[in-house]
């Protein structure tokens, strides 16, 4: 039997884990797996495109859409707004879409209220040591910026029990495969 119900995979990390890698990885294998565009009031980046890399909206219409359940969830940082279309997710999981979400783990508590099913994966770094290291090698950040980091990489490892697989990003390679595994194993159940 065949069911025309998609599966959400719910992705976070801390910064430096190798989610952004890996995520990208499983869109290349599987370029039919949906990744949802989360919507954002901050000013795109000079490297940014709407509708790619984010929505960019107004911060009233976002609010607007805390109102109207617009979002399936959301979160304020550095007085911007972000967020995922409820809509978007309950479209395209009813068509049989299989969707992968890259949020944090305030996302992913907000998201399993409402999609208690939702496939959830943790990466892990091998040691906070290794996940310092990676963040110095970017050079794209100053050292508080990277201590804040650390920081708030300490509490998200913390939630990592709350998760239905954790995954360590040791090496890539076998990272990238367990990861790929999680996903056909559900695939499989849905065509079987």
């Amino acid at each position: 039997m065949v069911s025309h119900s998609g599966h959400l995979f719910i992705v976070s990390a801390p910064s430096g884990a190798g989610k952004t890698t890996l995520c990208k990885l499983l869109s290349e294998r599987f370029p039919e797996i949906l990744f949802s565009i989360s919507f954002t009031t901050r000013p795109p980046r000079a490297s940014e495109t709407d509708g790619i890399d984010y929505y960019f909206i107004p911060k009233d219409e976002f609010v607007k859409g805390i109102e109207n359940s617009r979002w399936a969830e959301w979160a304020e940082v550095h007085d911007n707004f972000y967020g995922t279309s409820s809509e978007f997710l309950d479209r395209k999981l009813a068509a049989g879409h299989d969707i992968l979400l890259d949020i944090d783990v305030q996302g992913m508590l907000q998201i399993l209220r409402r999609y208690p099913d939702s496939i959830t994966i943790f990466i892990m770094p091998p040691s906070p040591d290794v996940l310092r290291s990676r963040l110095e090698s970017r050079s794209t950040d100053t050292q508080d910026v990277i201590a804040t980091r650390l920081v708030n990489a300490e509490k998200e490892m913390a939630a990592k029990d709350r998760y239905r697989y954790i995954i360590v990003n040791d090496r890539l390679p076998e990272a990238a495969a367990e990861l790929i595994s999680i996903y056909e194993a559900f695939r499989q159940r849905r065509v079987q």
